[in-house]
Parts: structure tokens; sequence; C-alpha cells
């Protein structure tokens, strides 16, 4: 069974152009992971006057992004993104589950 979950992220100021430019070149490696680890339909939007990222996406029941913090794949990702973000002392990305209170199919 399919799951939709959603998050949000923060840029650091002055770096959407960045962000942007390193998501338009995702590392196949990444994107093989994600989708044998049952994530799909992933998006991210980006609200430009705040910098904050919501990330939308499907998982298998059970997986999702936020549980391949322990994959070397994602520590890579992390190291290669923590001087746009804001994030952890593990340079993981400080992210925030968020409630869904609407859909329409």
């Amino acid at each position: 069974m399919m799951q939709r979950v959603a998050f949000k992220m923060q840029l650091l100021p002055g770096h959407q152009e960045e962000y942007k430019r390193r998501h338009a070149t995702i590392w196949p490696e990444l994107q093989q992971l994600l989708k044998e680890s049952g994530v799909s339909d992933y998006s991210i939007f980006l609200d430009v006057a705040t910098g904050t990222l919501f990330a939308c996406q499907k998982v298998a029941e059970g997986a999702g992004s936020q549980d391949l913090g322990s994959n070397p794949i994602v520590q890579k990702w992390w190291d290669y993104m923590a001087d746009i973000m804001v994030t952890h002392p593990d340079r993981s990305p400080e992210s925030v589950m968020l409630e869904e209170v609407f859909y329409l199919e």
C-alpha cells in the first residue's frame, strides 16, 4: 500500500539557484536508491520568499527517504548539500514532517 508523506526543509539565504542546479543533476545512484526503497512521485517545491522547501513523496508502507540516513549514498548527498541548507550536526537536513489535512484525488 502506498502512502503520501510531506515534510519541509530550509535553505540558507542566497542558495536557491544552487539548490535547483544540484537537483537538476541529481545522482543516478541516489535516484535508484530512492526508487528501490519504495519512494516514488517525489516532488520538492520552493517558497522563493522564505527559502522554505516543501517535499512530498509516495512511499511503500514502512519506507521513505527519511529512513535512508545510514546509507553511504545518502550520507554523501547530505555532505554535498550541507553548505546550502539548515542541517543537523550529522549534516542531515533539518526536516519537519507535515500533517495531511486535505487531499483531492
